[in-house]
């Protein structure tokens, strides 16, 4: 992208008519890799899906983590925040999402960014910002490899205990027109891949050592096993003198097998084909669940172009949990290798930063172990039961009543974290949390209103499933979520720090 001072003159210096706000910032810059290839091949596609990425995504997020989008750049932006937690959140999104983008595409084809995040001061226009703190963000940018995100020892020092993901040092680096080195790490989204360039080279070290030994110690017992067994009558033969015939000794007898075959009454171990052993074996927390009878009711509202238009669907009595699925009930599922990852948190508090599929690794894992058709709950029953049998903007009425969901602006729980699960009174069909606390996955493919979608409660998964539907809105967000008829989507294989999911169950 280039050396960045004033984007506007290109000038070292500050224009010199008056005095420039300065403030301390985090600042995202992001590039994008092969853009020249990329616009050679395709100009004009390139183009459409470059502005497109950047409405869909990168400036909903940016204003999600309360940043600012000071300027895009053609083939890249520049972005401003005030908490470097927030701008690395950000980034992490940005990638993550994009990879899900990209899932389907050529890798020729596919739109990846570099980007570089830094902790400086500088010099803010109302469109422009400019200084050492954007030019030291814009050299980690230009050493950062495609789809990553490098970050300043400055930003590290900042989130270091507050980022739910690894770090790997870089060391430092001598960028150009920069006096002091800068040291520079890569976030890893994944949080279990916490460690150092330092500390995987130990462990790989220990890893080939212990190959080694394996190899060496087989050596040594295919030797063993593969020598003549000697016979009690060859271990006490006396050294026989050259000049006397030694008395012909029997041909040793088959060497014993090292161990015992086992009885057909002894169970054998599985084959490398044979499923894994029934997860059921051990006892499995199942969430607890409410039954709702069925009904009909007005899905929908006119609140937003997004739940129009209202239309009338027919509920099938079905169960679904009283609470969002917790930070207990998935390490369950996750010590038992069903589920991707470990999550952190206290145990009572609902399992957040999960993704559709991840949710769905958790369903299926309930089934196998259970042999019920648990699920996620469908767009359509997750409302129905939402609404408690009501008709209102909110479950308890048309206005907001301070201290009955978790959200920004809904009353003294409103906190950094959701808080733990059932801290909030139940709604009529007593379920808790159906409307902040965390944004939960369901069922049914994204569409951006409901024209077209079926009338009786089942899931709708045609059209493009690379999004999935979200409902309930988050302790982030406002009391304008926590309606029952909100909706949004997201990715369906990226991770976001507010999203988590309750199960339903068939009859």
């Amino acid at each position: 992208m280039g050396e960045i001072r004033n984007f506007r003159s290109g000038n070292d210096e500050p224009p010199s008519h008056g005095p420039m706000p300065r403030r301390l910032a985090a600042i995202i810059v992001g590039d994008i890799a092969s853009y020249s290839r990329l616009m050679q091949a395709d100009e004009e596609g390139t183009h459409v899906r470059v502005k497109r990425i950047e409405r869909d995504l990168i400036q909903p997020s940016i204003v999600e983590h309360h940043g600012s989008l000071v300027k895009t750049t053609g083939d890249g932006f520049i972005a401003i925040f005030d908490s470097p937690v927030e701008a690395v959140r950000c980034s992490i999104v940005i990638q993550q999402n994009l990879i899900g983008r990209n899932a389907s595409l050529a890798k020729d084809t596919r739109i990846e960014y570099r980007i570089g995040v830094n902790l400086g001061d500088v010099i803010v226009e109302p469109d422009d910002v400019y200084g050492d703190g954007v030019n030291i963000a814009t050299r980690i940018e230009g050493i950062a490899e495609p789809g990553q995100v490098y970050i300043s020892g400055a930003i590290y020092e900042q989130i270091k205990h507050k980022v739910v993901c690894g770090y790997e040092s870089l060391g430092d680096r001598k960028v150009k027109n920069i006096t002091d080195p800068v040291r520079i790490y890569r976030v890893l989204p994944d949080a279990n891949a916490v460690g150092t360039t330092r500390g995987r080279r130990e462990n790989t070290l220990i890893f080939l050592l212990s190959i080694t030994l394996l190899v060496i110690a087989a050596g040594v017992l295919w030797y063993l096993l593969t020598q003549p067994t000697r016979t009690n009558e060859q271990a006490v033969t006396p050294a026989v003198s050259p000049t006397v015939s030694p008395i012909p000794q029997p041909p040793p007898r088959e060497a014993a097998s090292p161990t015992p075959q086992p009885s057909p009454s002894l169970a054998s171990s599985p084959s490398p084909s044979a499923p894994a052993p029934d997860q059921s074996a051990t006892p499995v927390r199942e969430p607890e669940l409410i039954a709702i009878r069925g009904g009909s009711f007005a899905m929908g509202s006119n609140d937003d172009p997004t739940e129009r238009p209202v239309h009338q669907v027919t509920i099938k009595p079905f169960s679904i949990g009283k609470y969002p699925v917790t930070v207990q009930e998935w390490n369950e599922c996750a010590a038992a290798k069903a589920c991707g990852f470990t999550a952190i948190g206290k145990d009572d508090a609902p399992v957040t930063n999960v993704s559709w599929s991840d949710a769905q690794q958790y369903a299926a894992y309930l089934v196998r172990s259970t042999k019920k058709p648990y699920r996620l709950p469908t767009e359509a029953e997750w409302e129905y039961a939402a609404r408690g049998g009501t008709q209102t903007k909110y479950w308890w009425g048309d206005k907001l009543q301070q201290g009955l969901a978790g959200c920004k602006d809904c009353g003294d729980l409103a906190a950094e974290q959701p808080a733990k699960v059932g801290s909030f009174k139940p709604n009529p069909f007593g379920l808790h949390d159906m409307g902040g606390g965390v944004d939960q996955w369901v069922e049914d493919c994204w569409h951006k209103t409901y024209q077209g979608a079926p009338g009786d409660g089942s899931a709708w998964r045609s059209g493009d499933c690379g999004a999935h539907v979200l409902r309930s809105g988050s302790w982030k967000n406002d009391s304008r979520y926590v309606r029952p008829s909100n909706r949004d989507g997201y990715d369906t294989n990226v991770r976001y720090p507010t999203h988590g999911f309750r199960v339903a169950l068939s009859p």
